[in-house]
């Protein structure tokens, strides 16, 4: 019994000792110390108190007691931020249409030395004609960033990036991303910038699919993200490598306009997510898979169109899918 009832207990003591060490005081020597106390002291109470029921459930509310704590700490918008990330995108809608402030359009040189330029701009929902996805690869192909973009009858498209939020000198960690190290953030770029940064200077593959979302669920999906958007910008949240992040994220939204369909294990695996949406006849199916997803790469293009104005266009050149939904005047 006393083995059945550690090795039950053993997921959460781990990530308890893991949250006081990503988490607990900035000091890493306080934090490892409290850290290891908690795992070691932990172990000889499963190993050593009698009867073993009682030591189970004082581990227990251990782990209970770092777990509330760990759900107490707060996010915030005032940090120290790296300089691609410190502005909060905004938007102010007047009918269809919309006006976000803080749309990012830097000019890169290498994925470091860049200059920054914030922009304002508007768009019109009534023009939009459909809604695209990136996956991007920067080594391991089970796992991708996934990025939504918008397009429009008359504007270039607006991409939104949901990633993390990063101060200054510090680097993204996957294993930190479970924890409560990176506040939630929706980068809202021009392509050239958040497509041709991946592509052009930190040698990602990246793949564009045109999706078959209807335009009514499109809007309504972009509608939800600038909702969200300010929502972060007065209430902070924390993002999270498992529960929240570029793909969960976004069947979260699917979710809150009623459009999401089942679960499926390739939504965590997400470098599988255009499988999935061939599967659900969400993009082009006329090609086989193996043919569409080869047509689909656009890194060679998108590092031939590097700061090209018409970037966005030019990377959707001889691109298969359904062309774009222009909306019928009445």
């Amino acid at each position: 019994m006393r083995l059945l009832l550690a090795a039950a207990l053993l997921p959460g003591v781990a990530w308890a000792a893991a949250a006081l060490w990503f988490d607990g005081p900035s000091s890493r020597l306080l934090a490892g110390g409290f850290a290891a106390a908690f795992a070691f002291g932990s172990a000889v109470l499963l190993v050593a108190m009698r009867p073993p029921g009682r030591a189970a459930l004082i581990v227990a509310a251990g782990v209970v007691a770092v777990a509330v704590w760990w759900l107490r700490i707060p996010p915030s918008n005032d940090r120290d931020w790296l300089p691609d990330v410190a502005r909060v995108a905004t938007a102010r809608f007047q009918g269809n249409r919309v006006t976000i402030e803080n749309v990012r359009n830097f000019e890169y040189r290498t994925e470091t030395d860049y200059t920054p330029h914030w922009e304002t701009r508007t768009i019109d929902l009534d023009r939009l004609i459909g809604a695209d996805l990136f996956l991007s690869f920067w080594g391991p192909t089970a796992i991708a960033h996934t990025i939504v973009s918008w397009e429009f009858e008359d504007a270039p498209p607006l991409a939104v990036s949901i990633e993390t939020r990063k101060e200054k000198g510090e680097e993204y960690s996957a294993v930190r991303g479970f924890f409560r190290q990176f506040e939630l953030y929706y980068v809202v770029a021009d392509e050239r910038d958040v497509i041709g940064v991946r592509t052009n200077h930190r040698g990602e593959q990246v793949f564009l699919y045109r999706t078959r979302l209807p335009l009514a669920e499109a809007r309504a999906m972009l509608v939800d993200y600038l909702e969200e958007m300010n929502r972060l910008a007065e209430h902070p949240r924390w993002y999270n490598a498992f529960t929240h992040n570029c793909t969960t994220a976004i069947r979260k939204h699917r979710q809150q306009i009623g459009t999401a369909g089942s679960f499926d294990w390739r939504i965590l695996a997400n470098g599988r997510l255009d499988e999935l949406m061939y599967e659900r006849h969400g993009i082009d199916t006329r090609l086989p898979f193996p043919e569409l997803r080869a047509r689909s790469d656009i890194t060679a293009k998108a590092k031939a169109a590097d700061g090209a104005p018409d970037f966005w266009r030019r990377i959707r050149e001889g691109l298969p899918g359904p062309a774009p939904q222009v909306r019928q005047e009445p």
